[in-house]
C-alpha cells in the first residue's frame, strides 16, 4: 500500500509523462497547461487507493486514474467558460489565455484523451470500466445542467439540491472509486460498496463546503467567505432558511437578494442563519451522509488495515479548518 503523498507523486509523474501531439499547438497546449496546474489530485488518488484495497499495484490502475483526472480537468475548462471565471488555481483560466473557442475544443479533445487512457486497460476489465466511466461522465454533465437551471429558479427544494450536488460533485468521486475497484478485479458487490461510499462522502464534502463558505476562516479556507451569499447561490443553508423563516424574517431574507452592499448582505443573512440554527442543521445533514458513507466502506471485503489511508484522506478532507 502506498501513502497518499506517494500516490500524489506517482500521479504527478504520470501526468508529466503524457505526450500530446505538437500540432495544432493551440489545441494541445491548453491541455498540458491545465493538467499541470496542480491540485491535490483527490479523485485519482481515491481511485488508486480503491484499487490497492484488493492487492492491486497502483501502477496497473494508473491509466484509469489519468482518465479520471483528464475528464475532471476537461469539466473545469468548460465550467470556467460557463462561469466566466478569470482564474483557476491562481492562474489564468484556459479561455482567458487561449480564447473561448479554443478552450471549448481543447476540452472536447480531453474527453477523447480520457477514453484513450481507458482503452489501455486490460481487456478483461475494459467493458465494465468503460461503462462505469461513461455513466459517471454523463452524471456530472447532468449535475452541471441542473446547477445552471437552479440559478433561474426560486422554488428549488432541498431534495433537488442534494440530487444536484450528488450528480455534479459526488458521482465523480464515486465513479473514480468504483473504477479503481473494477480495474483491480474486485467483486461487483465490493465495487458498488465503494461507489456508495464515494457518493455519500462526496455529498458530505459539498455540504461542508457550503458551511465553510459562510462560517469558514478565509485565511484557512482559501476562498472569499460569503461568496455564496453574495451570489444568492441556492445552497443547503439558504434553502433550509427559506423553509424555516417566517414573517418579517422571510421578508428580510428576500430583500437581501438584490442588496449590493455585500458586507451588509453577508452580515444580515449570516445573522438569520445563526438565529435559526442553520449551521447545526447543515452539520447534522452532513454527518448523516458521512455515516452512510463509512457504513458502506465497512462492508468492503478488504482488511481493515488496508482502509487506513482511505479513511485518513476522507477525514482530512471533511475536517478542513473552519
Amino acid at each position: 500500500m502506498h501513502t497518499i503523498f506517494e500516490l500524489q507523486q506517482l500521479i504527478e509523474k504520470a501526468i508529466r509523462e503524457v505526450e500530446y501531439p505538437a500540432n495544432p499547438g493551440k489545441l494541445y497546449e491548453p491541455i498540458s497547461y491545465i493538467m499541470r496546474l496542480g491540485g491535490k489530485r483527490i479523485r485519482p488518488v481515491l481511485l488508486l487507493l480503491s484499487s490497492e484495497l484488493f492487492n492491486h499495484e497502483a501502477s496497473k490502475a494508473m491509466e484509469a486514474a489519468l482518465a479520471i483526472e483528464t475528464f475532471h480537468n476537461f469539466t473545469l475548462i468548460h465550467d470556467d467558460i460557463m462561469d466566466n471565471a478569470p482564474l483557476r488555481r491562481g492562474q489564468d483560466t484556459v479561455h482567458i489565455k487561449w480564447g473561448v473557442n479554443n478552450a471549448i475544443l481543447s476540452g472536447d479533445v480531453m474527453m477523447v484523451e480520457a477514453n484513450k487512457h481507458l482503452t489501455r486497460l486490460d481487456a478483461a476489465v475494459l467493458k465494465n470500466a468503460l461503462h462505469c466511466f461513461n455513466a459517471t461522465a454523463q452524471g456530472v454533465c447532468e449535475g452541471q445542467q441542473l446547477d445552471m437551471e437552479f440559478e433561474q429558479r426560486t422554488d428549488v427544494s432541498i431534495r433537488e439540491y442534494i440530487n444536484m450536488i450528488r450528480l455534479k460533485t459526488a458521482v465523480l468521486v464515486a465513479g473514480a472509486m468504483k473504477l479503481g475497484a473494477i480495474v483491480a478485479g474486485a467483486t461487483e458487490e465490493d465495487a458498488n460498496y465503494l461507489y456508495d461510499f464515494g457518493e455519500n462522502f462526496g455529498i458530505a464534502f459539498q455540504l461542508q463546503d457550503d458551511i465553510l463558505d459562510v462560517f469558514g476562516d478565509p485565511a484557512k479556507f482559501g476562498k472569499q467567505v460569503g461568496g455564496d451569499i453574495i451570489s444568492n447561490k441556492q445552497t443547503f443553508l439558504l434553502l433550509k432558511l427559506k423553509e424555516l423563516a417566517k414573517g418579517e424574517d422571510l421578508s428580510l431574507l428576500e430583500s437581501q437578494y438584490s442588496n449590493t452592499d455585500y458586507p451588509a448582505k453577508i452580515e444580515a443573512i449570516t445573522t438569520l442563519y445563526n438565529q435559526y440554527g442553520i449551521r447545526d442543521l447543515a452539520i447534522t445533514k452532513m454527518k448523516h451522509s458521512l455515516d452512510i458513507a463509512f457504513s458502506a466502506l465497512d462492508k468492503v471485503s478488504a482488511a481493515p488495515a488496508k482502509k487506513d489511508e482511505l479513511l485518513q484522506l476522507a477525514h482530512s478532507l471533511i475536517e478542513r479548518e473552519h
